[in-house]
């Protein structure tokens, strides 16, 4: 009788366990790719005590003539500096983050590892976020980009474990600009008025890993005013790791 229960509960077993396999995959499987996206792999929150060096802002913003052409405004660049800092400030305070800004000494200093930072996030940006065509087969879709020992020096110099870096471009059009705008659009083309791009990149010092990456990618946002530099900030860093209690 034993074995005749056993033989029933094997069959049981074995036409139900697949079926809950799969839908067990298929609840955790989104997640795990959303994170997957943003976070390295076995990364999913700061440590308590870590403190996070925020280093300083790489932004420049430019005008589009009425050819295409981009000229850089010193004084746009200036505005939108002052901005995202504030921002950048109000976000980490929310985020509850341990951190310290880089001295401007400090940045001086490290300024040739610093700029690092923009070369390495797009790659990340083309091969990882955009991926597609441009995706790398043997990161096999994981945010697995690292600076080496590159970023040690950070750390000796300021005691942090973790790095924030941000990047920022914008443009915006000129009346040249916009005026050839309205010309082509009455003729059915359509141009650029300028695009927003941004990365920000979360840095274990240590070990030079990329733990958590975030770009953006948009035609709108205007960092010359202050509450959509703000806006701009927030959406960059979407979905930063948390602290653990």
């Amino acid at each position: 009788m034993s074995t005749r229960v056993d033989r029933l509960v094997s069959r049981w077993l074995a036409m139900v366990l697949p079926a809950a396999v799969l839908v067990l995959f298929a609840l955790v499987a989104p997640a795990a790719r959303a994170q997957s996206k943003h976070l390295a792999p076995g990364f999913d929150a700061l440590p308590a005590d870590a403190k996070v060096i925020v280093a300083p802002l790489d932004v420049e913003l430019f005008s589009i003539s009425a050819g295409g052409v981009l000229e850089p405004r010193a004084d746009w660049t200036a505005q939108a500096q002052t901005h995202i800092r504030n921002a950048l400030k109000a976000r980490v305070a929310q985020l509850g983050l341990r951190s310290d800004e880089m001295d401007d000494a400090s940045a001086d200093e490290l300024a040739e590892v610093l700029h690092l930072h923009a070369a390495v996030a797009q790659a990340i940006a083309l091969h990882h976020s955009f991926g597609g065509a441009w995706a790398l087969p043997t990161k096999e879709g994981k945010l697995d980009w690292t600076f080496g020992d590159t970023m040690k020096v950070l750390q000796e110099r300021t005691g942090a474990r973790y790095g924030l870096f941000t990047w920022v471009r914008d443009s915006y059009a000129s009346a040249e600009r916009v005026a050839t705008m309205i010309v082509l659009a009455a003729l059915g083309v359509g141009i650029s008025g300028g695009v927003q791009i941004g990365y920000a990149s979360l840095v274990d010092l240590e070990t030079g890993r990329v733990v958590w990456f975030n770009q953006l990618a948009r035609g709108v946002g205007d960092l010359r005013e202050e509450s959509k530099a703000f806006e701009s900030v927030n959406a960059l860093l979407a979905g930063f790791p948390v602290t653990r209690k």
